[in-house]
């Protein structure tokens, strides 16, 4: 039995990418030997960690991080987010050790940081699809963090070492949807050491077809999630007396709770992966409005296995994961294309006919037999 041992930096707000790590452990459990190494943002900074973002590599997590592979001593360690407590000095631990290294990219934001100044970033762009951020107005640094130069700089210098690791380091990477492995290759990366695998999910068999007057929203409340826009398309839409539940933390939370003082319109905060399982079971649909190219979108995939309908902007590889003809999706950024598909929940045999197709679809697109497949394959 192959031993794999799973690298992963906990992010400082909980999101969908942590929630991937414990999932995907206990489906690679099922054929491989496992053991986790990860490291935690929500940690307060020592001195290694400050030193780190300087020279990209982290003394004291390197020192746990030899010591964890001398003891488990795998044939795979399979990384995942490495920003920023892991740092990048990993990679070079394990090309010196000649272990098999396969890295999994969640999201696009690579590109945003290795650019010091905003032209680079943005490319002449209103706005940067990756991050969902607008264009600075006569800003020429590429302040990637609104709040702190310092900090953005600091991410400037680790995408740098990232990006030449993703592009040069004897790896294999993991695009989530056929959409990011054309982007990867576009940026000169070879397409030979990029291979297609979803995440696994757990695919629940029995679904309630007993729907409540309900939408959810979960995931950070932030400006690139499009949260105050899906608010303001509710409220404008026919189906304005259905509950709107928002789900999870941001730095939106607190201003978009003051502003939209409505009785229907319930902030939830941070709930258990179990709890926003049953509210999206229950609900109409889920809804986002997200300004940024996604890998595999757990919220509406898991929607789907729960025979949830999905309503969400059509770009990037999201169409990847629903059947060819879907009529939920609407045109980006074009809100009142929003509100119709809103009113869409209405139209009953529409409606029914999209639950049925796309819970068919997502249960043969996860297979759990194929996907274990496809890994197998990458494993020398």
């Amino acid at each position: 039995m192959k031993k794999i041992l799973v690298v992963h930096n906990f992010y400082r707000d909980y999101g969908g990418e942590d929630s991937n790590i414990h999932e995907e452990i206990n489906f690679l459990k099922k054929k491989y030997e496992i053991s986790f190494f990860y490291e935690d943002n929500k940690k307060g900074l020592n001195i290694y960690d400050l030193l780190s973002f300087v020279f990209r590599s982290n003394i004291k997590t390197n020192k746990k991080f030899v010591n964890f592979l001398d003891e488990f001593n795998p044939d795979i360690v399979y990384i995942h987010n490495t920003w920023f407590k892991v740092n990048l000095g990993i990679f070079k631990i394990l090309k010196r050790k000649k272990i098999q290294v396969i890295l999994k990219i969640h999201n696009f934001r690579y590109e945003c940081g290795r650019h010091l100044t905003s032209k680079k970033h943005f490319n002449n762009n209103v706005r940067c699809d990756a991050c969902g951020f607008d264009k600075p107005f006569l800003l020429f640094f590429n302040k990637y963090y609104s709040e702190s130069f310092v900090k953005s700089i600091l991410l400037y210098i680790y995408s740098l070492k990232y990006f030449k690791i993703l592009k040069d380091f004897p790896l294999t990477l993991i695009a989530l949807n056929e959409f990011h492995k054309r982007k990867l290759i576009s940026l000169g990366i070879s397409d030979e050491k990029i291979k297609v695998i979803n995440n696994p999910l757990n695919i629940v068999k029995k679904t309630s077809s007993k729907k409540s007057l309900s939408l959810v929203y979960a995931g950070r409340v932030s400006k690139e999630k499009g949260v105050e826009e899906v608010i303001i398309s509710w409220l404008n839409s026919a189906i304005s007396h259905y509950v709107l539940y928002i789900i999870g933390e941001g730095q939106l939370k607190t201003y978009l709770e003051k502003k939209y003082q409505v009785k229907n319109l319930v902030f939830l905060g941070y709930q258990s992966n179990e709890k926003v399982l049953e509210y999206i079971k229950n609900a109409k649909a889920v809804v986002t409005a997200t300004k940024l190219f996604e890998g595999q979108p757990r919220l509406l995939c898991e929607a789907s296995s729960l025979g949830t309908v999905s309503i969400y902007p059509s770009f990037g590889g999201m169409n990847e994961f629903f059947p060819e003809i879907y009529q939920y999706s609407f045109e980006q950024f074009k809100y009142k294309d929003l509100e119709k598909k809103l009113n869409l929940l209405e139209e009953k045999v529409v409606y029914e006919q999209a639950t049925q197709e796309i819970k068919k679809y997502i249960t043969k697109k996860l297979n759990e037999v194929d996907i274990h497949s496809e890994f197998s394959k990458l494993l020398i």
